[in-house]
């Protein structure tokens, strides 16, 4: 198959859209396929070229972080959130989607280049998978407190086009069909099991982190107003805990003030992270905004028992007083009780966390990029029927 995949974002940037991009891709050529990427330019270096001028070419060129081509779109950073760049009109997506000779096209979280790709594909008849990724709603609740009909009238727009959206959790299948999106199916997220685990606990890291043997609580993530990182700030005022945040973004400047105490480790990824992961003791996500949250299934992945708001992805993948515990959202004093109550009791954080292991280590990114490789072949099947 020859795919094209068409990405609000992609690596070096770090984010669930990126990172779900770059092992799709993966996936796609481990399992023989040809895919090509389509992005928003990371750099003024990459976002104006002679061949953008020309049109002859449009850079085709393998990046170190990526197993295929990637076409890299002209763009510009998201005004007072710079780690997000929006894709100008350009005449690369179609061409791309030309030259590659596609028999599908996969939309990676489509909002603003991805709409680009789908007319792209519509006017070429080729058949597009829109995967959703991103609560724009919750976003626009967030930001803009009139926004949110107008994001689902996006959403509704953009993912009607397509022959079929993919769903990462049952939450977000759920908002979608509510909301007029015809063509919806489950389709989740993987997770590194190799990368992520236990056996990458550090002593030595844990001592620095906490050098009075303190309970370490952490968070990792954007640190955006969306995000509600504020919520742990019950758990910082707890005797005997140290909350660690790891992450960048708009919200880092208040967070100081916000959670006294914390440590801030900045962006960390790879095998740093990993073995910042598995050297929690809790890990606690802040945000009821999350279509799936990967960050939870790292955690777990980890052997870390895990705090997440009843809302979203996380309803599919914390098992409420198995695998951690489930709060109401946005509940600061609920945040800080589920993270005293794990506090006093090492055995019940063993327990959660070897069960958080245990349920995840069958979500591989490999078992997962199968069952969308059969969301494709159906889709090309249901095309055909049509055209016969």
């Amino acid at each position: 198959m020859r795919v094209v995949i068409v990405t609000e974002s992609f690596p070096p940037d770090v984010n669930g859209v990126a990172h779900c991009a770059l092992q799709t891709a993966r996936h796609l050529v481990e399992r023989g396929h040809t895919p090509v990427v389509v992005a928003p330019a990371t750099s003024p270096k990459l976002s104006t070229t002679p061949s953008e001028q020309s049109g002859a070419s449009f850079g085709t060129a393998p990046e170190a972080a990526a197993p295929c081509p990637v076409v890299r779109i002209p763009s510009l950073p998201l005004p007072g959130y710079p780690q997000v760049r929006v894709a100008l009109p350009s005449r690369r997506v179609a061409a791309a989607i030309t030259a590659h000779r596609a028999d599908i096209v996969h939309l990676a979280s489509p909002f603003v280049l991805g709409v680009r790709g789908m007319a792209a594909a519509g006017r070429l008849g080729i058949p597009a998978v829109a995967v959703y990724q991103t609560d724009l709603a919750g976003y626009a609740r967030t930001y803009i407190s009139t926004g949110e009909a107008t994001a689902w009238r996006r959403i509704r727009s953009v993912h009607a086009a397509a022959d079929r959206t993919l769903a990462p959790s049952t939450a977000a299948l759920h908002d979608l069909e509510a909301h007029g999106v015809p063509r919806v199916r489950l389709w989740p997220r993987g997770v590194d099991t190799v990368r992520f685990r236990p056996q990458h606990r550090d002593d030595a890291l844990r001592r620095e982190l906490a050098p009075n043997g303190e309970l370490i609580v952490g968070y990792v993530g954007r640190l955006a107003p969306e995000k509600q990182i504020e919520l742990l700030a019950g758990a910082c005022a707890l005797p005997g805990v140290r909350v660690v945040v790891v992450g960048d973004g708009p919200s880092r400047p208040g967070l100081d003030q916000a959670l006294p105490g914390a440590v801030f480790l900045g962006r960390r990824t790879g095998d740093e992270l990993a073995r910042i992961f598995a050297s929690l003791d809790v890990f606690v996500h802040t945000g009821p905004f999350e279509t799936f949250c990967q960050t939870v299934q790292e955690a777990m992945a980890s052997g870390v028992p895990v705090v997440a708001p009843a809302a979203g992805g996380p309803l599919d993948l914390v098992a409420h007083g198995r695998t951690g515990l489930l709060v109401p959202p946005r509940d600061e004093a609920a945040v800080r009780d589920a993270v005293w109550s794990l506090a006093a009791d090492p055995a019940l954080r063993a327990a959660y966390g070897a069960e958080a292991r245990r349920t995840v280590e069958g979500r591989t990114w490999a078992a997962v990029g199968d069952a969308l490789i059969e969301h494709y072949t159906d889709v090309l099947a249901g095309r055909a029927v049509v055209a016969a």
